[in-house]
């Protein structure tokens, strides 16, 4: 599957622009460098490098099963999939995390469980599913795995 880095790349464009109308103002400061510190930051919060790689939905339930670990189902740009996956840090590598922008079946799934919404994160541990569920309790469920 494509990982989309369109959102990184916007960020990064703008904080490139908003740099360097900065440095053409007045060369380099401490504004230039926490602009482009902040940018760049954001741009890898958006990238698919903040996130381990998409599996599809059907492999996914396959390995869970398997595994015993918790298909994660997520889209790129969503603000609480980020905090999601901010809060989780390492430990969200032993999640299979399925992009539903790239996955129909996923998608449909997350409609399935949310009342025909594709809110996202949605956390299927178990077989139960979990819509938004807190990140500290999620973390604390992924420690308890093998």
């Amino acid at each position: 599957m494509l990982r989309s880095w369109r959102w990184a790349g916007v960020a990064l464009a703008v904080g490139v622009f908003a740099a360097g109308t900065s440095f053409a103002a007045g060369g380099w400061s401490a504004l230039v460098i926490a602009k482009i510190v902040v940018f760049a930051a954001l741009a890898f919060l958006l990238s698919p490098l903040a996130f381990p790689r998409s599996v599809g939905a059907a492999a996914a339930v396959e390995r869970s099963a398997a595994d015993g670990r918790p298909v994660i189902y997520w889209r790129p740009g969503c603000p609480y999939c980020q905090r999601l996956r901010l809060r989780l840090g390492r430990h969200g590598r032993r999640a299979h995390w399925v992009n539903i922008w790239t996955d129909p079946a996923a998608a449909a799934a997350v409609r399935a469980v949310a009342g025909g919404n594709e809110t996202v994160p949605t956390v299927v541990l178990d077989g139960e599913p979990h819509v938004n569920p807190d990140p500290a309790w999620l973390r604390g469920r992924l420690l308890t795995l093998p």
